[in-house]
């Protein structure tokens, strides 16, 4: 059972907890669960959910809903840095989560292209993308692997096994949707290269 944590509303202010899924008040979501829940929100609106979470967690730094929800709001805003540090902790404190090692793959790209990574940082990624695939097999997480096999390995044409071909097929297979891909890549801050377009 997830603990319990003690917030403020980043919509009226109103005092909540983690228990509760939106606001009473302002029918807005407590704890971001994931990037779809911050569909329509404006960038200010994002930052003072960050910031009611990062007060949140002075009472209780590891709390994994709250880590992941923190997590999930730098990278919307594109403080790849403090995405990455919230995702990791999310990642020890609730490792079973596959969706949390997609998001810290995209981090890990820093809103650039994969080409342009550093190798480390797509190794890295990699391994997130496999974590999650373990984890739970979905499209999107193939796709994303797919993306990274072709924008960094084939373009640079260095092999690897699977490649960005093979990864497109599993992605399809395991059920990978045009929604799925648009969010991607409008977190990744990149266009999708017409090799893997779908």
């Amino acid at each position: 059972m997830a603990e319990v944590l003690e917030l403020e509303c980043p919509g009226c202010g109103r005092p909540l907890s983690t228990d509760m899924r939106e606001c009473p008040a302002c029918h807005r979501p407590v704890v971001i669960s994931s990037l779809s829940g911050m569909g329509g929100m404006a960038m200010l609106e994002i930052n003072k959910y960050a910031n009611a979470y990062q007060k949140a967690l002075v009472a209780d730094p590891n709390n994994k809903q709250v880590n992941g929800a923190l997590a999930m709001c730098f990278l919307k805003l594109k403080l790849y840095d403090k995405a990455l540090a919230a995702f990791d902790k999310a990642i020890v404190d609730n490792f079973e989560n596959s969706e949390v090692y997609l998001w810290a793959a995209v981090a890990l790209l820093r809103g650039k292209k994969a080409f342009v990574t550093p190798r480390p940082d797509i190794n890295q990624a990699e391994e997130y993308l496999n974590a999650a695939i373990m984890i739970e097999p979905k499209g999107i997480y193939y796709y994303m692997l797919a993306y990274i096999r072709y924008d960094f390995h084939a373009r640079k044409f260095l092999r690897c096994s699977p490649d960005y071909r093979e990864l497109l097929q599993q992605a399809v297979a395991a059920g990978v949707t045009p929604a799925d891909i648009d969010q991607l890549f409008s977190v990744l801050n990149v266009e999708i290269p017409p090799q893997i377009a779908l």
